[in-house]
């Protein structure tokens, strides 16, 4: 019988290089992360003990140079956040949070100093960081951001809250975005052991629930002048990060749908009824070769944003088009392959609907359905209807 990976062999379209990032990743979750996380899924548990190795096969900020980072392509990030989400859309957001946001916030925007102060530690995993933007009030529009930076002499003085802050309590540096007198958003780098600093676990997930998401609460705390980041003011600044992350999810998502079709390709094969393998039927058969083609054309389109990334041709717009399309196709394959399982398919012992519940987070976050249909409405037609 053919595999998935037989019938769309992305080693043809990727380097030697690149397809070993790939083998590693899937090592790695299969052998590391796949045996644990159906329970720490259900003990809302973050397995924080597998963040040094992480940080040990160089996965951690791996498309950036310097200060002992892997300087890998983009199509090889992509890859190792499919294998990572694979097995656990929710190991993969600590990937993207720690690789693509925290660390991605100092590399393109810190000073020297705080580039060589933080971004070794945290490549290794032996730091973590945490990026604080998302507002309670605020979500989708974070101009309506009202955390404050003031100046006091020497120092700045930040107050302000934020929410759905990943990895927020056991983060050793949170990259903090505050508006400062003028109206203006600054990007900081604030070590979390700074007087003031305060995260809290947000308990009642019914998704993403072997991942950590904070609320954090700032209530003066005072930082020094050199804290801010020489390169991260408007908004614009974090939204460059935010467009990485939102790359990794384009490939990531497609982990996960790949896994429920395998699973469910399985299921089909082995389980009788009428006599026969449910998968000799021919709308079983239908259903698997559309979420099949979904599947394909998916991991396609990130590998084509991959190429244009590397290239330096890469566009937010495009960016929007790859989590737009390729969530909403993994979630709907999610919900066939977990239709296919029959009854069994609600359970744990297949990991479909930890899939399609994790996945529904990865629609909200980042940008929503809504918020990318509406970047790509206003490059088609030239008018804002935000």
């Amino acid at each position: 019988m053919t595999t998935i990976d037989d019938l769309f062999d992305i080693s043809t379209l990727v380097t030697p290089e690149e397809r070993e990032w790939q083998l590693k990743a899937r090592e790695f979750a299969q052998t590391k992360i796949k045996p644990i996380i159906e329970r720490d899924f259900e003990d809302r548990r973050l397995p924080v003990e597998l963040v040094p190795e992480v940080g040990a096969a160089g996965f951690f900020g791996m498309y950036m140079d310097g200060y002992g980072l892997a300087g890998a392509s983009s199509v090889a990030y992509g890859l190792v956040a499919m294998e990572f989400e694979a097995v656990d859309s929710g190991f993969r957001t600590m990937l993207s949070v720690q690789g693509s946001l925290a660390m991605g916030a100092i590399h393109k925007f810190g000073s020297e100093e705080q580039k060589q102060t933080w971004l070794p530690g945290m490549g290794r995993g032996e730091l973590i960081g945490c990026f604080g933007l998302t507002e309670p009030q605020g979500g989708s529009d974070p101009n309506t951001m009202i955390t404050t930076a003031r100046r006091d002499g020497d120092e700045w003085v930040i107050n302000g809250k934020k929410r759905w802050i990943g990895l927020g309590t056991i983060a050793n540096v949170a990259v903090i975005w505050a508006k400062d007198e003028e109206g203006v958003v600054r990007g900081f780098v604030v070590p979390t052991d700074t007087p003031g600093y305060k995260a809290t676990a947000i308990e009642n997930k019914l998704s993403m629930r072997a991942s950590l998401q904070t609320e954090i609460e700032l209530t003066d705390v005072r930082l020094p002048a050199d804290a801010v980041m020489p390169g991260g003011q408007g908004l614009s600044a974090p939204f460059k990060c935010l467009n990485e992350a939102r790359y990794g999810i384009a490939w990531g998502v497609m982990g996960a749908a790949r896994n429920c079709l395998e699973v469910a390709v399985d299921r089909v094969t082995t389980r009788e009824t009428f006599g026969e393998p449910i998968g000799a039927k021919q709308l079983v058969q239908g259903k698997l070769a559309d979420c099949f083609v979904e599947y394909e054309k998916g991991l396609l389109l990130a590998h084509y944003l991959g190429t244009l990334k590397d290239a330096g041709k890469l566009h937010h717009n495009q960016i929007s088009v790859g989590k737009l399309n390729n969530v909403r196709e993994a979630i709907k394959i999610a919900s066939t392959c977990r239709a296919l399982l029959g009854g069994d398919g609600i359970t744990s012992d297949y990991p479909v609907m930890r899939h399609m519940a994790n996945l529904e987070s990865v629609r909200t976050y980042e940008g929503t359905d809504e918020v990318h249909a509406l970047v790509i409405g206003r490059a088609l037609t030239g008018l804002a209807a935000f």
